[in-house]
């Protein structure tokens, strides 16, 4: 559980990195069933459902930056979304009614993985309250050197910046008056966690390390807090509660939003998406 220090700390800053919530044992496997997707990647030529591929791809050297919906795939990622030390902890900090709404595993390879520009999640998937949160699964040790996750604190108290070009939604920040100054990694071994409120400034620099940087992401909401742009189905809706009860009744705060509409015509993932950026902060060397 969190300290009521660690507590204040992430309600300031929009942040907090907890160490050790998963054990060494639990760690490796998250690493063997990731290496098991690795080697399927092998077969794979083009980005598709499950796997998000890096520029040079090969069946000789695969390289995936990204597996889509892991928890869909194997059973330990589904086990990790629901472990009972992570729920405990965001509980503590958006409420014992919890709903996911995404999950993903973020994979740097050394020397060359892809950056993630700086955005907001909240510009992705606004809801009627903000009481949602990312947690990131640290299953290599984390560094600045391989591409540690950068928060800008205290940002999840501002304003909803542009994610928009063109007039249409790229899925980074496009404020010609935005800077990261005063961005900090989070730094964690193996088996901590990352967690980050949904309107807080992130992304990741390429890894300019020898080692790996693996980040499963959940994304978890209060019961509560509705999407804005609807649900398409109530029974799927709730089949995505982890713990307590449906509701027909969104809590309503308000919160500046911006709706992601119209979407850029470019398909796929937030890689993708940001590769229409003119004027991207990070460059990715490959």
């Amino acid at each position: 559980m969190l300290t009521q220090e660690q507590i204040e700390f992430y309600h300031k800053n929009g942040y907090i990195g907890v160490a050790s919530v998963l054990n060494n044992e639990e760690v490796l496997a998250l690493r063997r069933v990731t290496d098991e997707f690795v080697e399927k990647s092998r077969q794979v030529t083009e980005h598709n459902n499950i796997f998000d591929l890096e520029p040079g791809h090969t069946s000789a050297k695969p390289k995936v930056r990204r597996i889509k919906s892991p928890c869909l795939y194997h059973s330990v990622y589904d086990q990790t979304l629901r472990h009972p030390n992570i729920l405990e902890i965001v509980s503590q900090l958006i409420g014992p009614d919890i709903r996911y709404n995404g999950h993903k595993l973020n994979m740097k390879y050394p020397e060359f993985g892809s950056p993630v520009e700086w955005h907001q999640d909240w510009a992705f998937y606004p809801h009627t309250n903000d009481d949602l949160l990312a947690v990131g699964v640290v299953i290599d040790d984390m560094t600045i050197e391989n591409g540690a996750l950068m928060i800008l604190p205290g940002s999840h108290n501002g304003p909803t910046l542009d994610h928009h070009q063109n007039g249409a939604f790229v899925g980074a920040v496009t404020d010609p008056n935005f800077t990261p100054d005063g961005a900090v990694p989070i730094e964690l071994e193996a088996g901590g966690i990352t967690l980050h409120h949904v309107r807080a400034l992130h992304g990741s620099a390429p890894n300019t390390s020898d080692k790996s940087r693996r980040l499963l992401l959940f994304q978890y909401c209060a019961v509560d807090a509705w999407p804005l742009n609807g649900i398409s189905n109530w029974e799927t809706f709730n089949d995505f509660i982890i713990q307590g009860e449906p509701t027909n009744q969104p809590r309503i705060v308000p919160t500046p939003v911006r709706i992601p509409e119209p979407y850029a015509d470019k398909k796929g993932s937030i890689y993708e998406l940001q590769t229409l950026l003119e004027n991207p902060l990070y460059t990715n060397k490959q």
